[in-house]
């Protein structure tokens, strides 16, 4: 592998236009040289200052001799096929979430891999790769506050797009907290339910807020309150109650002033200033192990599998007001 990286991104929309951004002013070792979107003015437009070249289509970037490893940021329904066709031409493909929009696209695409015979698809959840989130696990890890009991999330958002709908809540949403507490833990979720309060007057047809119960293999509770139209910004909390402690996440960065009896501090406007570092981290650290020669240390096709299944249990939960198990297929032995 070439010691400058040369990537092709698919999708210049927010996301991939963020990326590229980062890709090419933040990070060191990586040349965007090709790019493609569904709409091809906008794919010239991004690509043009870069000198990359512009691609018809996503499988025609990808098959570009000059392109060595690809970037997903295209809609979700299209994720499938361009990662496929990545696996297929042995290229190290970075995908934003979802890794594919069921369940079966997604055990197609770990099939695909296992075949292959080695790793070459890495998930964007950019949770694991931030360092409030990394030094909430460190403490975990060390024991210090005894063995995890329950933990409590809270995700919040100002507001979401017009095309939002219910099922998004936890599709696009609560599905951050899905990855993030696999990870956490260390175990897969086995079960989960939704319990629906009273809606916002900000909620519109959305089922807002919602609150998750995931239940782990190791009888960890997980709760998750979803409020996606809180309107004062972008608010991400998270506390680990253990046997003897408990330990909070914070976000980073961020001041508190105390003056003439008041507390205040700013809030992050939505997730670009709230994980811009994440980001960051996430995709040099990808580049990192691409050139290299390695197989993606961050989150895999199984990692993306495991998020479809327990997001399909969860909208299951959503419609029913039932408990819903969670029953995922046995582990390859490449995703050990």
């Amino acid at each position: 592998m070439r010691a400058v990286l040369r990537v092709g991104v698919i999708g210049a929309g927010l996301i991939g236009r963020d990326h590229i951004r980062r890709l090419t002013t933040v990070l060191a070792g990586i040349d965007v040289v090709a790019v493609a979107d569904v709409d091809a003015f906008v794919a010239a437009q991004v690509a043009a200052p870069l000198g990359a070249t512009v691609h018809p289509n996503g499988l025609a970037l990808i098959a570009a001799d000059e392109v060595d490893a690809v970037l997903v940021c295209s809609w979700g329904g299209t994720h499938e096929e361009y990662v496929l066709a990545a696996i297929a031409a042995g290229k190290p493909v970075f995908c934003e979430k979802p890794l594919a929009t069921t369940r079966e696209a997604c055990l197609r695409i770990v099939a695909a891999e296992v075949a292959h015979g080695r790793r070459l698809v890495q998930v964007g959840y950019m949770r694991r790769y931030d360092a409030a989130y990394r030094a909430l696990k460190q403490v975990l890890d060390s024991g210090v506050i005894g063995a995890p009991l329950m933990m409590h999330c809270a995700h919040r958002n100002a507001g979401v797009p017009a095309f939002y709908e219910p099922e998004n809540t936890i599709t696009d949403t609560a599905v951050h907290e899905i990855d993030m507490v696999r990870w956490m833990f260390g175990a897969e979720i086995v079960a989960v339910r939704v319990l629906r309060p009273r809606v916002s007057r900000n909620a519109g047809s959305l089922p807002d807020p919602l609150l998750l119960v995931l239940e782990l293999a190791n009888e960890v509770l997980v709760d998750v309150e979803i409020s996606v139209n809180v309107r004062y910004g972008y608010d991400i909390r998270g506390e680990i109650l253990g046997e003897d402690g408990t330990v909070s996440l914070e976000n980073p960065g961020l001041i508190a002033v105390r003056h003439a009896g008041r507390l205040a501090g700013p809030v992050p406007g939505d997730w670009r200033d709230r994980f811009a570092t994440a980001y960051d981290v996430e995709l040099r650290e990808w580049a990192d192990s691409v050139i290299g020669g390695g197989p993606p240390a961050g989150p895999g096709s199984w990692d993306g599998y495991a998020a479809a299944v327990v997001s399909d249990a969860a909208v299951r939960a959503l419609r029913t007001g039932d408990r819903v198990a969670v029953t995922v297929d046995e582990r390859p032995a490449i995703y050990s």
